[in-house]
């Protein structure tokens, strides 16, 4: 069967199953774990406790999947003792349905403050180590109720870059599903397809496949509006001789895969072929650059030396590359650290990255291969093979 176009959307959704090869949930034992590395961490910071704010994070240390709202709920980590959830009293039930780790509980009401909650529950005149999600104002009450603060982010990300075998298998899982819907996705390509149908289609697959929320974002563009990285507003339907961008993704147990394949329908342009050319050996570049030691901004220097020399850029000039080379991934789909000059994080085995140095010819297209890999104690490891020619984006 040819990998572009040749089939239909029914026909295609209608051969999916549901994924067999399911990787195992985390398990309390290791949210137990992630505790207290973020303990160990806040205590070297010079904090009593840590703040987590809910979402991610949130969701990281408890498994609550909740995300933010105007009511404050947060994780109260003292460096000793056990974790004291701060919610709504009203909320309590709910909370508990959710959690998945053993807590205690500090409840306000509508009218009272929470910051002051959380003041006498650690003590005033103690040092907070603050998530740095948390909300610059209600930081604010958090001082003026007596705590001094700190940044979070060294406890927060010291933990959540470093992923588990556990997490690694889970991102595995979400990626290889996801490079499933492409493949079936690039099959139901006709002439004259809407851009919407297409991501009624990757919403469709992946809830079929197993994604509970089907697709956590899609991107399909055509033509000229590749041109712009996240896409133009409306519904284009797709022409002989475009150049086609599909950038999607989705949630499993909250860890996220995000994958771009560009490729041609019908013949292209020698000028597209050639930039699609330098836009895959920046990005084998950038992998071969990814090692443990390494820091993040010489991965992104990596690419951006093979797009220099192909004669784009430099820097963020068009054409050229606009954006960073990657960005790290786990339960947020863009979460710290950055493969972008002046992160100077440094490369650990456990790590994980987008690899995308999409080159962008301005008005007339853009080229994104999205891969993501792994750090290990050699080098890095792709979760996904790359794109292999621009008409065939998948291996045979």
């Amino acid at each position: 069967m040819s990998m572009i176009g040749g089939s239909d959307f029914d026909t295609e959704l209608a051969a999916i199953t549901p994924w067999q090869d399911r990787a195992a949930p985390i398990t309390t034992a290791e949210y137990a774990e992630r505790m207290e590395r973020a303990r160990a961490l806040t205590e070297a910071a010079g904090a009593d406790a840590l703040l987590v704010n809910v979402g991610d994070s949130l969701r990281y240390f408890t498994g609550l999947p909740w995300m933010p709202t105007e009511r404050l709920v947060a994780m109260l980590l003292p460096v000793n003792g056990a974790p004291i959830m701060v919610c709504p009293n009203f909320e309590l039930g709910s909370l508990k349905a959710d959690l998945l780790v053993e807590t205690d509980f500090a409840l306000w009401e509508e009218h009272e403050s929470p910051q002051d909650l959380i003041a006498k529950t650690l003590g005033v005149g103690k040092t907070l180590a603050v998530d740095p999600v948390f909300p610059f104002q209600w930081g604010e009450k958090l001082r003026a109720a007596g705590l001094k603060l700190v940044d979070g982010a060294p406890a927060i990300d010291g933990c959540r870059q470093v992923k588990s075998k556990a997490e690694l298998a889970l991102l595995q899982q979400a990626k290889n599903m996801t490079l499933e819907v492409h493949r079936r996705t690039a099959r139901i390509l006709h002439t004259g397809i809407k851009a919407s149908e297409i991501k009624r289609f990757i919403d469709a697959a992946h809830r079929k496949m197993g994604a509970p929320a089907g697709y956590s974002f899609c991107i399909a563009q055509f033509g000229h509006a590749t041109a712009f990285p996240h896409g133009l507003p409306g519904d284009p339907e797709l022409q002989d001789g475009q150049l086609v961008l599909i950038d999607t993704g989705c949630r499993i147990e909250g860890y996220h895969s995000d994958i771009t394949r560009t490729y041609a329908f019908g013949d292209v342009a020698q000028e597209i072929r050639d930039v699609w050319e330098v836009e895959k050996a920046a990005q084998a570049a950038a992998f071969e650059a990814a090692r443990p030691g390494v820091l993040c901004e010489e991965v992104d220097a990596a690419a951006r030396r093979v797009i220099d020399a192909a004669g784009f850029g430099p820097d963020y000039k068009l054409p050229g590359l606009p954006h960073r080379t990657g960005h790290g991934i786990g339960l947020s789909i863009h979460e710290p650290a950055y493969l972008v000059r002046g992160d100077k994080t440094e490369l650990k085995p456990g790590m994980c990255f987008s690899n995308e140095p999409m080159l962008v010819v301005p008005d007339q297209f853009g080229v994104r291969l999205e891969d993501h890999f792994f750090v290990t104690e050699n080098g890095a490891q792709w979760f996904t093979e790359p794109q292999v020619s621009i008409d065939a984006p998948f291996p045979a």
